[in-house]
């Protein structure tokens, strides 16, 4: 945006494009002709003239949405061939906390690789010749860990909308935290659990609530509000750490010294 342009209002609002719940925030101006609209790492920003309303810069988005959502997938793009911040070298985030990861491979171990918590940690031991990458083992116990969290949070959504899911899925999704489908099967991005519970009952109450109601009318997000108080404080923690919790954990795991410093490849 131009430095010389003025704004009157900034509203934020969140919208449905092609299923995925997006945060545009609308930028009134009063030197502005026409409608515009931004796609950065950091969102979308719909430019408003003064004589015109939110509803027309809605309306334009709509009509746009397969070219914005295009834009948003090659912002996620840029987004994830990132290297991860050198703070996070040998650590990752784990219900919100960043957690050390350490390697410990022991010669003639045959079992499968094991992955566990222990203190404010996680290890993970292998085999010297272990084929499974010890990032794709920590991968699959963070899946487990999601998958255990969200049905709990479920099962307790579950009574305030009365309502349950047909199916439930624990995936990798580039582009979404989570899905409700017109099956009612529910799918949920395993990086969940990366952020911090509140986070994670957040995305929860909001896939649980299209079961009920399929749209994002004010019904919805009410509905969404009454039961996550802390809804609009983890929609930011979701923007504000996005780039935190879409790391590719090869980058910190397979690289990690194990406890002999040893480089782990």
């Amino acid at each position: 945006m131009p430095q010389a342009e003025a704004i009157c209002t900034n509203t934020l609002q969140h919208i449905l494009l092609d299923g995925q719940d997006v945060a545009c925030r609308f930028v009134c101006s009063k030197t502005a002709k026409k409608l515009r609209i931004k796609v950065t790492l950091d969102g979308v920003e719909v430019v408003v003239p003064e004589d015109r309303e939110v509803q027309d810069g809605l309306a334009f988005v709509a009509n746009n949405q397969a070219w914005v959502t295009a834009q948003l997938e090659r912002a996620r793009q840029l987004r994830a061939v990132r290297r991860p911040d050198k703070r996070m070298q040998g650590q990752v985030l784990f219900r919100g906390e960043l957690v050390s990861v350490k390697v410990l491979r022991i010669d003639r171990r045959i079992a499968p690789n094991k992955v566990a918590l222990e203190g404010s940690g996680i290890s993970i031991t292998c085999g010297s010749d272990a084929r499974t990458p010890a990032s794709r083992s920590l991968e699959n116990w963070l899946r487990k860990q999601a998958r255990e969290s969200i049905k709990k949070h479920m099962a307790d959504v579950a009574k305030r909308v009365n309502r349950t899911p047909n199916r439930i899925y624990i995936m990798g999704q580039r582009t979404k935290w989570g899905n409700c489908s017109a099956l009612g099967n529910l799918s949920f991005n395993w990086r969940l659990i990366m952020a911090p519970d509140y986070v994670l009952r957040y995305i929860v109450t909001h896939e649980m609530a299209h079961l009920a109601i399929p749209d994002h009318s004010r019904r919805f997000w009410m509905t969404v509000q009454s039961i996550c108080q802390n809804a609009d404080r983890a929609r930011q923690w979701l923007i504000s750490n996005a780039d935190n919790i879409k790391i590719n954990l090869s980058t910190i795991v397979d690289s990690v010294p194990d406890k002999q410093g040893i480089l782990t490849t």
